[in-house]
């Protein structure tokens, strides 16, 4: 008694594929224009109680906020990180953060407490 053997599939039969389907396109985000004054707030909502400072109203694209954080990061010695159009450095750092801010060109205004 001979079995089946399950035949292999022919180069025509489609198994699998990336190609078709839902496939999300990336979209360009508009970048918010500036209205020349960066915005500096101290928050610790939703963070245990940690402190840290959101610089908002920059208007500057992806790129130039990273960049911009690592300069703020690296002057602070703290961490942070760029949250779509905001930069959140760890840490009470405001005067270190508008001196740095001042010398790039941007006008600092405290909000919030």
């Amino acid at each position: 008694m001979e079995q089946d053997k399950p035949t292999p599939a022919s180069d025509d039969s489609l198994v699998y594929s990336t190609e078709s389907g839902r496939i999300n396109q990336q979209k360009e985000k508009n970048i918010t224009p500036s209205d020349g004054f960066a915005r500096v707030r101290r928050e610790t909502k939703g963070r245990k109680g940690k402190g840290v400072i959101v610089i908002s109203g920059l208007g500057l694209d992806n790129k130039a906020l990273k960049e911009l954080a690592k300069k703020l990061k690296k002057t602070c010695g703290s961490g942070g990180s760029v949250v779509d159009e905001t930069i959140e450095v760890q840490g009470d750092k405001r005067d270190v953060i508008q001196q740095v801010l001042e010398k790039a060109g941007f006008k600092v205004k405290f909000t919030g407490g």
